[in-house]
This record gives C-alpha cells, sequence and structure tokens, in this order.
C-alpha cells in the first residue's frame, strides 16, 4: 500500500492553490463561497424558467383567484431574477444560470399535471396548487440556506436581499394554501 508523504513542497503548493480568506471574514475566494455562487447560478436558472412557466400555469387555472395568484407571482419571479442579479454584481459575480435540474423536474411535473387533469376543474386547480407549493418550497429552502451561507461568509448586504425574496416566497406558499383552503379542495373533492 502506498502512502503519500506530504512534503513542505507539496503542501505549499496545495496551500497555494487554495484562495486566501480576507481579514474580514469574507471569503470571496474560498471553496465555500465558490460553491456559493454556484447555488446562485442554479437558483437563478430556476428563476429565469419559472418566470416562463407561471403564465402556463394562470392560462390553465379554472379559478380568477390562482390565475391572479400566478400572474401575481411571475411579477415577483421577475424581481426574485433583478434581486439574484442585484446579489451577483455585489459580490462582484456576473449574473449567470447554471441548469437547476430539480426546477427542471417541478415546471415537468406542473405540465403533466396540465395535461392529465381536465380542462375548467377545479381538480386541475388543486393540481396546480401542488405544483406551485412544490416550487415554493424549493424556493424556499433554496433561499433559506443560500441567506445563511451568505451570513457566514459576513455577506450582509448579500443575506438581506436573500431574506427579502424568502419573505416573499413564504407570502406566495402562503396565499397558494389559502385559495386552496378557502374553496378549491372543497369543490376539487366534489368534482
Amino acid at each position: 500500500m502506498a502512502t503519500t508523504v506530504k512534503t513542505p513542497a507539496k503542501s505549499a503548493a496545495k496551500s497555494a492553490t487554495k484562495k486566501p480568506v480576507s481579514n474580514t471574514g469574507k471569503m470571496e475566494n474560498s471553496e465555500f463561497h465558490e460553491f456559493f455562487v454556484d447555488e446562485l447560478k442554479d437558483i437563478y436558472w430556476a428563476e429565469k424558467h419559472l418566470v416562463k412557466a407561471l403564465p402556463k400555469m394562470k392560462k390553465a387555472a379554472t379559478s380568477p383567484e390562482l390565475a391572479a395568484a400566478f400572474e401575481k407571482h411571475t411579477q415577483e419571479t421577475q424581481t426574485h431574477i433583478e434581486t439574484l442579479e442585484q446579489v451577483f454584481a455585489l459580490l462582484d459575480e456576473k449574473a449567470a444560470a447554471k441548469k437547476c435540474d430539480a426546477m427542471a423536474g417541478l415546471l415537468e411535473e406542473a405540465d403533466g399535471i396540465i395535461s392529465e387533469t381536465e380542462k375548467g376543474t377545479l381538480i386541475r386547480d388543486a393540481g396546480l396548487i401542488l405544483a406551485a407549493q412544490k416550487v415554493e418550497h424549493y424556493e424556499i429552502a433554496t433561499y433559506g440556506t443560500l441567506r445563511t451561507f451568505a451570513e457566514s461568509m459576513g455577506h450582509t448586504d448579500v443575506a438581506d436581499l436573500l431574506q427579502q425574496t424568502l419573505d416573499n416566497e413564504k407570502a406566495t406558499d402562503e396565499a397558494l394554501t389559502g385559495i386552496a383552503e378557502s374553496f378549491v379542495n372543497e369543490q376539487a373533492s366534489a368534482e
């Protein structure tokens, strides 16, 4: 069995490839920071694709209340995209998207619900709410974690922006629950 011995030259070479942590507590060039930026690119892709999917969900909705909720969230999602662009700028990073497999799957599932439910039914609305809340829960988990990452690296301005988006995602989730509980689920179960 071969053993690797770290020589001072190898250790120095390895630590030279590690990026330094600044004395302010921010880790702009650390692996953790790079991971953070990579995850920002992931949610940026997710938001850019969600903003395209929401109008289709609005069109598929039966109830005016759900259609209005999707319209409102389309506008909010555009704001989330702009907020992420501010985050990238604050971090001196280029706003770039990296395919988010999770969101791609969630949006594919929403398409499936539309194609598998009858137009004009509240069963379709119940399914659309289900799909939308899955998206919201994914976004809530992502923004909550990214906010915590930003805080741990001392990026308080970034953390504040991510918190605003997180609060908005939670409010959207609650609004969808309100629509479901006020009439959609009961009427869907009677169809």
